[in-house]
């Protein structure tokens, strides 16, 4: 007991109370004046800062995390250098699919006949049309569209280039006229830029000089005599089937023996067979060694194995892929970390490691592809407003090529599955033996499945054929859920259709499929 009364003593009150008989009562009365100040419920001034999220970048992931932060009550600015849409919706993903849907109506009306259509005259195409009242009038309509979402999300849309002059502002510029915006939080959503190779002959050309990119493909004056396109990805072997379609003389060159070389080796085998079929020059396993200026165009000297070839042509394509747009942003100076690729993230949150601000798309230099950028937008949007932590789960992103037919790819290919260690097991199924790809005279290509043998875990699925890039998705879920073969065995599919060629991939990997001779 007397040691809980000395502690009270001694307690803050105590001492109050002796101190203050020690007191005047003129000073106490003084003191006693003086207000109690009202505790701030806010740790730096609202008005300090212009917005709660500032989103760099207008492209997919740009668009998608803005938005979606808009819808969860903050204040968003959202700075483009350019267009509303970025590299997908202005040069890349959306207008160079318009010139293949060009391309593939063309094919149709040409190859009507075969369906007992008659169509009488000349089949031939206006590409100027084609690009100005088709494509563009796409491109237009889609960039439209966001703007109109940014005004109903009350998203203040700001125009130029967007640098870093501390962590928390950044100074844009618009043809010489700038102005600073701070903000609370900042996603970095810059995309990409062409990748230019440093091939001896086409130092400092150009699209005047007939050297394009994939930006200058999807705005060509004109179809080319003569093409050749450097790089069979995505990028290449799409071009390669438009320019194809529409009457030049395309080679196609990839250094790696198949087409298509991020995906399962038997996707671009085939797509290398199909588009040899059309009319494609395909020359896998070579190179570009040098090019040299003609009056008409370019001197190609291609090298394959020991074997080196001269082929002339009009146009040379570029289409080697990509870089992360990081130049000039300022990014290293505050603190974000950059690798060879792009902007370093801290871990799947998109965080990057200065703690206010998210990295998303293909400025990180990982997967280079818009619906990715779209889901990282919106996990970021949430961890940036929310607080929260939610992390991405890569494992099960669909990857599709546009060619005609399609390619289509998630999860593991064969190869990898092997390499990782499972004992694998492998369905396949084409298409020409469904009633669907008869009718509608699409029976080229295949699905292939790789699955776990032990616990018959669905791990990758690759197709080839029409509207694959549709049919994907019912793998994505599958592999997300992990579902195992006999839980799709027993999901019905139906008749007539070309995801049949789905299930009964599964079934020839359970081993009694019922189409297989």
């Amino acid at each position: 007991m007397a040691n809980d009364q000395a502690t009270s003593d001694a307690s803050p009150s105590g001492l109050a109370t002796v101190a203050a008989e020690a007191l005047s009562p003129s000073l106490i009365a003084e003191i006693s004046r003086i207000p109690t100040p009202e505790e701030s419920t806010e740790s730096m001034a609202q008005e300090q800062f212009d917005a709660d999220l500032i989103v760099i970048g207008s492209g997919p992931g740009g668009y998608h995390a803005a938005i979606r932060a808009a819808q969860l009550g903050a204040s968003v600015i959202c700075v483009e250098r350019e267009y509303l849409g970025g590299t997908c919706l202005n040069w890349g993903c959306i207008p160079s699919k318009a010139m293949i849907a060009a391309t593939e109506r063309l094919h149709h009306v040409k190859h009507a006949g075969d369906f007992g259509v008659v169509i009488e005259g000349e089949i031939k195409f206006d590409f100027p049309k084609m690009m100005a009242k088709h494509k563009e009038k796409v491109v237009l309509a889609e960039r439209g569209g966001i703007g109109m979402l940014f005004k109903k999300n009350k998203i203040r849309h700001v125009e130029g280039f967007a640098k870093f002059t501390d962590p928390h502002t950044i100074s844009v510029d618009k043809d010489g006229n700038k102005q600073s915006l701070r903000g609370k939080k900042f996603v970095l959503a810059m995309g990409s830029s062409v990748i230019r190779l440093n091939i001896p002959g086409l130092e400092n050309t150009g699209r005047e000089d007939g050297v394009w990119t994939s930006d200058d493909a999807v705005t060509a004056p004109f179809v080319p005599e003569k093409m050749l396109v450097l790089g069979g990805g995505a990028v290449g072997c799409e071009f390669s089937f438009v320019f194809n379609g529409l009457g030049s003389e395309v080679h196609l060159l990839e250094m790696m023996p198949n087409l298509l070389p991020v995906m399962d080796t038997d996707l671009g085998t085939e797509l290398g067979k199909l588009l040899t079929r059309q009319g494609v020059k395909v020359k896998t396993g070579a190179s570009l060694e040098r090019a040299e200026r003609t009056a008409n165009g370019w001197k190609c000297t291609v090298k394959r194995g020991t074997e080196t070839e001269e082929i002339e042509v009009n146009v040379i394509l570029l289409g080697v892929g990509r870089k992360a747009a990081t130049e000039g942003v300022g990014l290293e100076e505050i603190g974000v970390k950059l690798h060879r690729r792009g902007v370093e993230i801290a871990d799947d949150t998109m965080i990057t490691h200065v703690p206010h601000i998210w990295a998303i798309g293909d400025v990180t230099g990982r997967i280079q592809l818009a619906h990715t950028a779209m889901h990282e937008g919106i996990v970021a949007a949430h961890n940036a407003v929310q607080g929260t932590q939610k992390r991405i789960n890569f494992k099960a992103v669909p990857n599709a090529v546009y060619t005609s037919p399609e390619v289509a790819s998630v999860g593991l290919t064969e190869g990898e599955a092997k390499e990782k260690g499972y004992d694998v097991v492998v369905g396949r199924s084409k298409f020409m033996i469904f009633g669907k790809a008869m009718a509608t005279k699409e029976t080229d290509g295949f699905v292939k499945v790789v699955a776990d043998r032990k616990y018959g875990e669905l791990l990758g699925v690759h197709m080839l054929g029409a509207h694959v890039t549709d049919m994907i998705h019912e793998a994505v879920v599958a592999i997300n859920l992990e579902a195992t073969l006999e839980s799709l065995a027993d999901s019905i599919h139906a008749h007539p259709t070309m995801s049949e060629a789905v299930l009964e991939a599964v079934e020839d990997a359970l081993g009694h499929a019922i189409h297989k001779l």
